[in-house]
This record gives C-alpha cells, structure tokens and sequence, in this order.
C-alpha cells in the first residue's frame, strides 16, 4: 500500500478550517469530486494490481475490491440531479441545549428486593391514598428531583460537515447524540433549542424522524435472519416511492443497488447468506456485526447521523475504511454526520471537520479540529505530541490522566468542568462558533431553500397514498407486508422450534385421540366426549402461553427499528399474527384431524370443519389474549402475574367443571366474558347436536349387578335413565336434550352467539395489541440509570478505603506512577519465585461443518506466548482472531481441531482451563450480582484453596482499584454501561490470578483511549511480573502497540502473516515489512500500516504476493520454528513438577457448592418480581378455586366440586414450570460462560439452581395449602383435620416436582420458546391418564396398564382424595336424587334394594311404593373405590411422588452436565 500517506490527504486535502461562511449549504461537490477522482485513481489502480495478481486466490472479500466509489456516489447523484430529484441538506443548531435526568446528583438507586416487595404489597393501598390526597395538599417540592446530564450549550453543523464527539465515559457524549437524534423519552427534559434546516424538534419527531437517526454503540439484531435478509427488510421499508427513484428504475433493483453498494462499502459481502447471530447463535464475527448495523441505519437514507462509538469491534483498517465512507457521503450527498469514536486514530481524527469535547455534562471546546490541540496546550496542559488528538483531548478532561506544562500546576490551569467550560465561553473559537451560528439562524429563516428541499425530498420518497404528514416512507400495508416476510422467513429458518413444535404437537394429539379411541355413542360416551373436546381445546390453546416470553424478547429489535421510521410499532403486532397463520393452521389442522377422528367424534365434513373452526379461532383468540398480556407488561414476571388471574378463571368458568346454571350466582357472569366458553360451547353444541347417545350400562337405575337377572336388561317402566335430559322409558336421548338438560346449552346458538363472540373477542385482541403496541410501548429499561445494592458494615468500610484512596491518588498526582507500580506488584507476590511454563501451538488447523460441506477458519498457526511476555494477535475484522483464541483457550466445541498444543513441551492436562483466564469478547455475568461480588465470586472459586478468603477478597479490592471501578463496587451488573461491563469482565478473569496464560479478547473495545491506555499498562505490568498474556486487540495507537512484546497476525482464512518481536517502536515489525515492499512511513502508525499492507481494508495488499506466502518463506518463520523446538526441548529437560493431585476445579465441590447457592439466594432475593410472581400465583389460584368452591357441603355435588378442588393442585406444576424454564436458561448462559472456565462443576449448578429454589417452594406451597384446605371446608371426614398435614405434604412434594420438572425441561431446552413448547403436551399426559378425567374404570387396557401407573398424578389424587373423602358421609339435596317408581305393590326397598347392596348409595325414602328417591353414594369411600384408590395406601402414594422429585433432581442434573447447547 505505497499510496497510504496519500490517501488521509485525498479526503481530507484543502479543507477550510471554520468553513465558508458565504456557503451556508457547506456542500462544494466539485471539491468533493475532485479529491475522490484521487481516491478512485488509487482504487483503481489497486483493484487492477489485485486482479492481476490474485486471480487464484479464493478470499471472497478480495473480488470486492473492484467497487468504485467515487463512480458509484458521483453518477447516482448527478443523476438524480438531473431527474429533478431534490437534495436532503439538514443543517443542525442547538441553542442552550440542556439535558435533565431523574435523580439528585449523588444520589443513588436501591435494587429491590423480595423483603421489601412483600412489604410495599400490603402498604401500596395507603401508597396510594396518600399520594391521591396529596395532590389536593400545597407542596414547595417539584414532582421528582433530576440532575443535569448536559449543561446549556450551543453549537450548530452544516450539511456535509462531520463532527467528532470527545469525552470520557459518563461526560455526556451518548446523551449528546441522543439529544441531536431527538431521543429524548429517556430523560426527564431536554430543553433548549435543536433545529433541523430551521425545521424546530416537535415536527421533526413527528413528521421527519426517520431523516434523524442514532445508531447506538451494542449491535442489536435478529440472531436468526442472515445478512442479506436484514438489509433486504430494512430497504423493503425505506425505499423511495417511483418519485424519488430514477425513472425506469424499479424498487427491486433500487434495493438490490443500494444493498451491494452498501455490502461493497463496508466489506461485507462474503456475510451475505450468514447469520447475524450473537453472543450465543453462531454468526457473523463482531466487527462485521457493527457493519451491519451500520449498513442497516444507512439503508434509511437519512440526512442527520450520529453514530455511537460505531468503530467499537472494528480493526484499525477497516474503522479508518468506514469513517472514509462516511467523509465520501457526508461530502458528496451533503449528510450531516456525528459520531462519537473512543481511541480514534489520527487518521481518523484529521477528517472531521469540527470537534466538541465534553467534560461532565460541559462543552469545554467546539471548533475546527486543527485547532483543539493547540488550545488546550494553551490553557496550560503539557503538549504530548505522541499521544493520537483524540487520545490527548479527553486526557485533559480525566483528572487521573492530564498532565500540566512545566511551571504551571492545577491552581493556575482551568482544570474543573466548570472552569474549563468557562475558559472555552470566552475563547476565539466560542466567538467564532457563534457568529457562525447567528449568520447560519438567520439564511435559515429568510432563505428556505434547503428546508423546501428537503421537505419536497421526503415527499418524493413516499410511496403513493402516503400521507404527507406521516414520517414514514411506506404505507402500513406495507409495512405489514414487509414484516410479515420477515416474521415469516424467521420461523422457517428457526428449524428445530419448528419441528419440535410440529412433533409435540402431532404425538399430543395422538396420545388425547387414543386415550379417547372410538368412543361408544351411548351413554357411557356422553361425558367423554365433553372431556375430550375440553381437553383437545384447552391444551391447544394454553401453547399459546409460549407468546408471552417470546413477545419480552423482540422488544430492543423493535425500539431500535420503530426509532428508525421502518415500520408503525402497530404493525408488527398484525405481521406477527399474519405470519403465525401459516404454521399454525397447518399445526392445528393436523391436530384436530387426528383427535376428531380418533375419538369417532360425529363422521361428517361439516361436523369436523365446523370444530375445527371454533378450536382454531379459539388458538387464535387466545394467542391474541396472550401476546396482549406480553405488550402490557413490563416484565415477564409481572405478566405472568397478570395472565394467571385469568386463565385459572378461564378453566374453571368455561362451563364444563360447572355449568353455568350451577355456578356461583356472585361469579357467574365470568362464563359470559370468557373466550375459551364460547369456544367450548360452540364445538361442544356442533357435537351434540348431530348425535343420539343410547342408554344402557351403568346409567340405568336399577340395574343387574353382574349374575344377577333382578331386572330388565333394556330399559324398562320401572328404571329411570340418568343421563341428563333422558326421558322415562326412552332409551335414546338426543344430544341437544343432553346439552340443554346437563348445561344449559342451546345448538341454535352455535352460528348467533358463539361464532360471532369468538370472532369479536379475536378481532378485539388484535385491536388492543396494535392500540397497547401504538400508543403504550414497553420497551425495557435503559441502561442509563445505575442501580445499586445497599451496603453492609464490611461493603461500606471497604467502598470507604477505595475512595480514600481514590482522593490520595487524584491529589498527588506526581506520585502516580509510583503508586501504579506498588499496587501492580502486589499482584504476583505469591508467585513470582515459581517457574512460569510456555504455551506453544504448532500447525493448528480449525475447519466448521458449513451446508455443503466444512470450512477451514485457521490453516497451520504456529506461535508460543513465554511467561513474562505480552502478545497481541491482530488481524482484520473475519480473519479468525477470536476462533484462534477460542482454539487455544480450549473453548470450541463443535468443528475440528488439529495440531498440537502444548505446555512445557507437554500434552494439556486437565486442570489447563482452570489454569488460564479468557476474558471474552462479549460481557455475559449473572445480572443480579454487584461488580464486587461478581470479582469475589471468581476470585473465591477460582483462585487456590489453600489461600485465606480474607486475602483473596482484599486482592478484589486491589483489583476494583485498578480497574477504576471504585464508584461502581457496589453496582448491580445488569445496570452497568458498555464501557464498566467491560471493565468487569476484565476484573473477573484477573480475580482468578490465573498460574498459566491470560486470554483476552478484545480487552480495549469500548474503552476511551485513556482507559485502554490505563489497561494494557496494567498488563504490561502483569507482564513483567511473569504473567504470559495473549490478546486480541483493535485500532491500538502508536504507543498503545508499543507496549506488546511480540505480535501474531492473521489474515483472512485464518492465515499466518507474521509472528515475531514488535521491537522498539515497532522497529522490528517495520523492518520486516519493509524488507518486502512495505515501508511504513515515519508519521503513521505501524498498527493501522500493517493492516493496509496486507489488504485488510477495502484497499488491496501491497505487493504481487500474498503475506503468507511471504512469512513461509521468511527466515523469521524459520527461527520461530526453532525456537518452538528449543522451548519443548529445554521444558522436557527439567524434571516435571509433582502434583499433589491433579484437579479439574480449584476450590471442592462442597465450597463450590456453598458459592454458587449464595450467590443464587442473593439472586432470587433481589429478584422481587420473579419470587413475588410465584408467591402470588400461588395465593390467587388457591384463592379463587377455593371461592367457586366455597365451604363444600357433603352432598353430591360438592364430592363433585371436592375432587375438583383436589384436581387443581396437579394444576400447579405447569404454572411453576412456565416460571421456572426462561429462569432456568437465562442461568445457563451465565453457567455456559463460567464453566469454560472450570469455575464451577455443572452438578453443582443444577443442585445450587435447585436449592435457591426450595425456600420460596416451601413458602408458595404452605399458602397454596392453607388458601385451599379452610375455605373450601376440608377435613369432614374420617382423618378429620389431622388429614390435612398430609395433604400439606402432597403440595409441597407436587411443588417440588413442578420445580424441578421445570428445570429438567429447561435443561434440555435449546431456547425458551422451546421449553414453552413442552408445557402443555406433558400438563395433558399428566392430568388425563391419573384416573380422574377418564375414570380407571373407562380408560383403555393399554394406557390403564402402564402410563396410569407411572403417572405422578395417579399418587398424588390417590393419597389426596382417599384422605379427604375417606368416611366422608354423603347427603343428597332433594334435586341430587335420582327418581324412578317400583313395580305396582313394591316398596322402594323390595324393588332396589337388591341394587342399592350391589352398588352402593342409599335409598332416601325405602318403604315408599311410588316416586322413590336414590342416592349415588353413601360414603366417600364409595365414589373412590371404583377409581382403583386405597385409603390405606395414602402415605405410600406420597412418598412416590417424593421419589419422582427426586428422579427430576437426578434427571436435571445429568441433562446439565451433557446438554449445554453452546455451539462455538
């Protein structure tokens, strides 16, 4: 790359320093063409010499580097000139822009626990009173206390200007952007002035807010969609209608031009068929994933952008590639661009045209970038003319960094916020700014050109029918479409949901069709053909509670993509219905063609369509019911809350438990506004009204005992049939006379009623999703606001040294360097006497299984990292830097590793990954913890047992310190920003002072250059204390790259450039490639050089041979060969140290153990609303069954409700699980990361997950318990109240079953959606086959022989129902006998006495000769017999329902040791 110095001065060549004042629009396209016809000329002439001498090389990014883009943004916007298309110049001013947060200064934010939740439950009523009173009472106090963010500034950028953001974390810069952006909802005020071409924010918002864009610093995305879909969708919504197009042009190929120039632009066309991914779905590497974002906000063709530290994950070449791209659209479509850069090179740096540096809150410089050096070595800063601008000019604001100029110290420099903004206010260049300011105010307000311009642009870009006032530029079918593609293209690529979803689905209802196979058309079939509609409907539609998780999940996609003008937020709620259809009429249809003809219900096309329809409607109602819970809610525990205090009401009120003549007269009104009646009674009255069900059996009375010739065989004069609706001496009855008799169901309101409620309680539910969506979205919380834990007697001693410390350091700032060395030798003091060992790799090979066959991401890496030495490993974005690291810290699990890896000469033992540290690329910590416990936890279970607690605790301290982390020891992790989560995931690898080797991955992105300066001279220190580190690292200055001992570079295909010494000033390195043609001159930095030279960036290599080629042959390659072999030579030689026992973990399993259910505890113990959630389910389910059940009498009936009320506690299990899944797979990630680490056994995992849980079961059990027991009025039997212990203990082991089934299914769940799949199929199995829904006496041979056996359910309605019904006596109300007369002459006792011994129950009236009255039963005993249940065998019945917890528990833990589903 012989042109490299020439190519920052063909974009940057004769830029006027305060701009043209007499240009207001700032946009000289002749300039602009004339410095990129130099940029093309050097494209070109590259492209050429790349396709000279790469034609055999197979790199898919190489055939890129043809793209012209001088030619591309030259031509599309003469074009576009010539059709008459206007011009988009925004200009952007603020004036005394201010920026309010909520919250005092200082002041801090209590994470809540599950203490004070339960205490805030009771007290919210006088909350509430207090606060309505209060409003009528005079108050001096504002409604919330805030802090100001952003202290009044002023400023304004033209179009085709861009303008750098500079300042250290937490000094305003992303509130800065946001502000410019017109994100303002997450503060409490923004106030001031911001215009946008004179356009004030109001409309701007309102009309034009796709035209303002922020593009934020994490890359949020669908994980499932590759690259090209997500482009595609984005301009699917973004592309011009036929106005603002190229005549001729068609919007496909509109789309695909700008997609593959934007591809080409960013170097990313070789991703577009792979998937985004992301921290845990395999996908594109990170810096192509910050591409891609970028790519996807460009795609919106807006005017105004401000990019949030967009070059984070980028390497240096390809970062100074992107902000080139940016000068070229910037200057040639006359955008206006911000961006906040950390560690920008000077490369990047010099091509802004002006620069704002922040200072808490405080514009401390704003001006003309050449300038900003200067100034603040004028104010009396010590000039550190080796330190990159950018590095320096946030230096200056960091009271741990600056430096004065000799002479002058802090009582004489403006060194506070307020003082250097002061200082600025009176300076030229403040003057300069607003007298720009002023003249720009003004051209604005007398000459609109640019405004007219723009609005005439925006409505050009609209599609026809398009309102002018809407800020989108498709209509809503539109959108709806386009999304609906994209939700559609989702499911079909998330293969193993759908297949599990279908497989489920299909084995559902074949196990509900064969448990009711062919079932009679008599009277015996009259009652299971009700079951099984009601079973076949309800588990259909509770698998929609599986929307509830998933709608939590989509909400970032959406705030980002609605804060783009992609789409109404509404539409979204109608595509995902859409899409859903699909799949899920095929699912149903399949479903119910299965258990409709199985269970021979009526054999006719319009019987099965029409049930059909009604349990599809029904699907759709619910899902609707549910995803408007999942829009309402904040949190999934809350809408979890909120969804079982309807759906048990649901159930119990769909007029199949209680008809609704026999409901409560104060709750019956629930059957009219519930949508699961209306589908059970429509498919119900379908059935019943094509059959006639003939009487015979067990519904006649009296009838023949077997043996027996007593009575009649067929219906006689004298016997009565019992089915509802029956009449004497008929024994057909019709099912319309069943329904109305046993229901109060009448057919003729199948088509009236039913159908067209179900249709409105659809159509509402969709309603109040778009409304709820529109107008109410909940977006999740912003990282914004940190959250803190309060502290204890230790924490505040502790965060009182640490800030003491903070103070002594800040205040005597010559003796810094001293203390930083103290401090850092205390690190290693326990080792710096021991033998370091030396990792070596030799031709690591590493190939992925790819559709059509593997891929080979590394091809024969060689290297070693000595003890003492600090190694980078560099490479462009995709070349394989974190798979190289990933391979030799242990961590692949999929793919194919070759070659030999080695420590000391020697195999790696098992204890290796216990050994190292790898801090990764991606911060993933469990979220509840503070920053100290997070550091604690690692340090307690990662560092030797053999040291003392109190030690390894005081090195966290230690730690905190170096890391600057003293303000945020106390932090709940969840709430940290990007920059301290990354810190924290450096502190909680170096907690464990790992004896081998430190990976890092990336350690400075996200960091300012400060910060990233301030670590890697913490790791050069570690370094020279004997630690051997390995880190990948990005866009490192001159001085930062000086600081690494020996580099590792790759490029892409995973192949070896160079491995060697750096050398003084990279004196080394540079010889090196200067003795192949690629001389790195004096004023550039070695570390972007190196990139560009060996093709990195868009632009081709330097040279006609490939770098690998090169290094192969190189004589370095020959000596780093044999010094691999003179290291294994010299380890072997030494006598290999005796361990004492080799181990896999650091710390016992019984320590281990002890941590991580601490930490768990203290998880679920600020994890209010989950535990809160459960305790509440559990109150309210009790609760209300218990209310329709209320203080159960002893008649039939109530034995009835009795076994009801009893059944709803195997109800439990399927609500705690729907709980238990998401928490149990969000733990997992966190597990998945720390067990790569051997932090922790995975056994130790699933027992600590389980023993967190057991208090609050115990807890939720006991109200459950005691809400069920007194109200409903058990215990009138013969166990009396001493039967209610027992009962205690079935719901306390049928909660611990639901606990840890929960579990179970979370650990063989790939993802949540999943495990919400497994819900209803196992609640169904479950509940149908433990003899109660199909009595033991009807259940088929097959299932009674087996699966009734092994059902838990079977013990736990076993023992509950023989305890409680046990000696229970029985007395019918007068409507509950069952009337028939004797034989002329006979007394009722003579004619059914014979009956009543053989059967049971009793005669109410024996010597009666006429209207006889017959009960069913006498005693409880007497319902439970028949059902295969023994008093006797109650407390073995319990006990195996203990047991099968127990197998859960065992199952739950061998799932988590061998499912882990963490493919990298």
């Amino acid at each position: 790359m012989a042109e490299t110095p020439g190519d920052d001065r063909t974009l940057y060549d004769a830029r006027t320093v305060e701009g043209d004042l007499t240009d207001v629009h700032h946009v000289d396209v002749n300039r602009a063409e004339e410095t990129f016809h130099q940029l093309e000329k050097t494209l070109s002439r590259r492209s050429t010499s790349a396709r000279k001498y790469d034609s055999d090389d197979n790199d898919p990014e190489k055939a890129e580097l043809a793209f012209d883009l001088r030619e591309y943004l030259s031509s599309s916007n003469d074009a576009y000139q010539s059709a008459g298309i206007k011009h988009k110049h925004v200009g952007v001013t603020w004036e005394k822009l201010q920026v309010e947060g909520m919250g005092l200064v200082g002041s801090k934010i209590y994470v809540e626990t599950f203490g004070q939740a339960v205490l805030s439950f009771w007290i919210y009523p006088f909350i509430l009173l207090w606060g309505f009173v209060r409003q009528y009472m005079p108050s001096k106090d504002s409604a919330f206390p805030t802090r100001t963010i952003l202290h009044p500034q002023s400023g304004l950028v033209k179009p085709g200007e861009m303008c750098l953001v500079l300042g250290c974390p937490g000094a305003g810069c992303t509130t800065f952007l946001k502000s410019i952006a017109n994100e303002r909802n997450e503060y409490a005020a923004v106030l001031g002035d911001v215009r946008y071409a004179g356009i004030d924010a109001v409309e701007m918002a309102k009309m034009y807010k796709g035209e303002v864009l922020y593009n934020q610093e994490d890359d949020i995305h669908i994980a499932t969609l590759n690259v090209g879909q997500t482009l595609d969708f984005a301009l699917a919504t973004k592309a011009p209608g036929p106005n603002g197009r190229l005549p001729g042009m068609s919007r496909q190929e509109f789309n695909d031009s700008v997609k593959n120039m934007l591809l080409k632009m960013l170097n990313i066309s070789h991703t577009a068929k792979t998937y985004v991914g992301d921290e845990f779905v395999r996908g594109v590497s990170g810096g192509e994933r910050k591409r891609v974002s970028i790519a996807e906000m460009m795609t919106s063709r807006a005017r105004v952008l401000c990019f949030d530290n967009s070059t984070r994950g980028l390497d240096a070449s390809t970062a100074l590639d992107f902000i080139k791209a940016m000068r070229a659209m910037t200057d040639i479509l006359g955008q206006t661009t911000f961006a906040t850069l950390y560690q920008a090179g000077e490369g990047i740096y010099e091509l802004f045209d002006k620069v704002i540096v922040l200072d808490q809150g405080r514009q401390v410089y704003f001006g003309p970038p050449s300038e900003a050096r200067q100034y603040f070595e004028d104010l009396g800063y010590k000039p550190l003319p080796r330190q990159s601008t950018a590095d320096y000019l946030t230096g200056c604001t960091d009271p741990n960094e600056r430096q004065f100029a000799p002479g002058r110290s802090i009582a004489d420099v403006p060194s506070t916020p307020a003082a250097l903004e002061s200082a600025f206010l009176t300076s030229r260049q403040a003057r300069s700014i607003e007298d720009d300011l002023q003249k720009y105010k003004l051209a604005m307000e007398t000459e609109k050109h640019d405004q007219e311009a723009f609005r005439a642009a925006v409505l050009a870009d609209k599609k026809r029918g398009v309102s002018k006032t809407s800020p989108y530029t498709i209509g809503f079918i539109g959108q709806v479409k386009a999304l609906v593609i994209r939700q559609f293209q989702m499911r079909l690529q998330d293969r193993f949901q759908l297949i599990t979803s279908f497989s489920l689905s299909i084995i559902l209802a074949i196990v509900i069709g064969a448990a009711y196979y062919n079932l009679p058309l008599t009277a015996a079939g009259a009652f299971t053909r009700g079951s099984v509609i009601f079973v076949a409907m309800l588990s259909c539609m509770l698998d929609t509670f599986g929307e509830l998780p998933a709608q939590m999940l989509g909400r970032p996609i959406l705030k980002k993509q609605t804060g783009y003008s992609f789409y109404r937020p509404a539409a979204i709620a109608i595509a995902n219905t859409v899409a859903d259809i699909p799949f899920s009429a095929v699912r149903i249809l399949i479903y119910d063609i299965i258990i409709y003809f199985m269970a021979h219900l009526s054999r006719s096309a319009g019987g099965f369509f029409t049930y059909h329809l009604f349990t599809y409607l029904g699907f759709l109602t619910m899902q609707g019911f549910f995803r408007t819970f999942g829009l309402m809610c904040q949190s999934f525990d809350f809408a979890f809350r909120l969804a079982t205090f309807f759906v048990p009401n649901m159930i119990v009120y769909i007029g199949y438990m209680i008809p609704v003549f026999q409901m409560k007269r104060w709750l019956f009104w629930i059957f009219y506004i519930n949508p699961l009646s209306y589908a059970f009674s429509g498919a119900l009255e379908n059935e019943f009204s094509r059959i006639n069900l003939d009487c015979n059996g067990a519904y006649v009375v009296p009838r023949n005992s077997p043996g027996s010739n007593t009575y009649p065989d067929t219906l006689g004069p004298n016997q009565v049939c019992t089915l509802a609706g029956a009449e004497p001496g008929n024994t057909i009855v019709s099912g319309r006379s069943y329904l109305s008799a046993g229901y109060a169901l009448d057919v003729s309101d199948l088509w009236r009623r039913n159908l067209l409620v179900l249709i409105g309680f659809f159509l509402l539910f969709q309603l109040t999703q778009v409304l709820l969506i529109e107008y109410y979205p909940q977006y999740g919380g912003s990282g914004a606001v940190v959250v803190y834990a309060q502290e204890n007697t230790e924490t505040k001693k502790r965060n009182a040294v640490l800030q003491e410390r903070k103070t002594l350091k800040n205040d005597t700032d010559s003796d810094e360097k001293g203390q930083s060395t103290e401090k850092e030798k205390r690190y290693s003091n326990q080792n710096s006497t021991v033998h370091r060992k030396t990792f070596t790799w030799e031709s690591i090979n590493y190939t992925v299984p790819v559709p059509g066959g593997d891929l080979r991401l590394l091809h024969d890496v060689y290297g070693y990292v000595k003890p003492g030495t600090l190694t980078a490993l560099m490479g462009a974005s995709g070349a394989g830097k974190t798979t190289c690291l990933d391979v030799l810290a242990q961590r692949k699990n999929i793919g194919v590793v070759s070659g030999s890896m080695l420590v000391d000469g020697r195999p790696l033992a098992s204890d290796f990954a216990r050994g190292t540290a790898y801090a990764e690329q991606m911060d993933v910590h469990e979220g509840s913890a503070t920053v100290r416990e997070a550091m604690r936890f690692s340090a307690h279970l990662r560092q030797p047992a053999s040291v003392p607690v109190e030690e390894k605790d005081a090195y966290v301290e230690e730690m905190i310190e170096l890391l600057e982390l003293q303000d945020l020891a106390d932090a709940i992790v969840i709430t940290l920003g990007v920059e301290a989560r990354k810190r924290l995931t450096i502190g909680v690898e170096l907690a464990s002072r790992p004896e081998l080797l430190l990976f890092l991955d990336e350690p400075t992105s996200g960091l300012d250059g400060q910060s990233a300066w301030n670590l890697v001279r913490f790791l050069r220190k570690l370094a020279s204390t004997g630690q051997a580190i390995l880190c990948t690292i990005h866009q490192p200055s001159s001085l930062l790259f000086e600081s690494f001992d020996r580099l590792l570079l790759l490029e892409r295909g995973g192949e070896t450039v160079y491995f060697g010494d750096i050398g003084p000033d990279s004196g080394v390195l540079r010889s090196y490639f200067a003795r192949h043609g690629a001389l790195c001159p004096s004023n550039v930095n070695p570390a972007e050089y190196m990139l560009d030279a060996i093709g990195a960036g868009l632009a081709p290599r330097v040279g006609d041979k490939d770098w690998k080629d090169v290094w192969l042959e190189s004589p370095e390659y020959s000596r780093m060969r044999d010094e691999i072999e003179v290291i294994k030579r010299d380890a072997l030689a030494r006598p290999e140290e005796v361990k004492q026992k080799e181990t896999t973990y650091a710390s016992p399993i019984w320590y281990q153990l002890k941590e991580v259910v601490l930490r768990n505890n203290r998880a679920l113990w600020r994890s209010p609303a989950y535990v809160f959630s459960r305790l509440f389910v559990h109150a309210f389910i009790s609760l209300f069954v218990s209310l329709s059940f209320l203080q159960l009498g002893t008649s039939v009936r109530d034995l009835q409700y009795r076994v009801f009320g009893i059944f709803w506690v195997s109800v439990l299990p399927m609500i705690v699980m729907a709980q238990i899944e998401p928490l149990w797979i969000f733990n997992r990630r966190v597990f998945i990361r720390e067990s790569s680490s051997r932090i922790y056994s995975p056994y130790v995992f699933a027992i600590g997950q389980l023993i967190g849980e057991l208090p609050y079961s115990v807890l939720c059990a006991f109200i459950y318990w005691v809400l069920m027991v007194w109200p409903m009025g058990f215990g009138k039997g013969a166990a009396g109240t001493n039967g209610n212990g027992l009962q205690f203990l079935v719901v306390l082991f049928v909660e611990l079953f639901g606990v840890t089934l929960g579990q179970f299914i979370g650990a063989i769940s790939p993802n949540i959606q999943t495990a919400a799949l497994f819900n209803p199929f196992l609640g169904l199995i479950l509940t149908q086959f433990c003899g109660v829904t199909i009595p033991f006496p009807t259940m088929a041979k097959f299932w009674r022989s087996w699966l009734y056996q092994l059902d838990p359910y079977t013990r736990v309605l076993s023992a509950m129902l023989s305890t409680e019904l046990h000696g229970l006596e029985i007395t019918c109300k007068p409507d509950e006998f069952i009337p028939f007369h004797p034989p002329s002459g006979q007394s009722c006792q003579q004619w059914a006495g014979e009956f009543v011994n053989n059967f049971g129950g009793y005669l109410n009236n024996v010597n009666a000769t006429s209207d006889c009255q017959y009960c069913q039963y006498r005693v409880g005993d007497q319902f439970f017999v028949p059902l295969n249940i023994e008093y006797d065998n109650r407390w073995r019945d319990t006990f195996i329902m203990f047991c099968y917890f127990i197998f859960n528990v065992l199952a739950t833990i061998l799932a988590s040791r061998l499912l882990r589903y963490a493919k990298r």
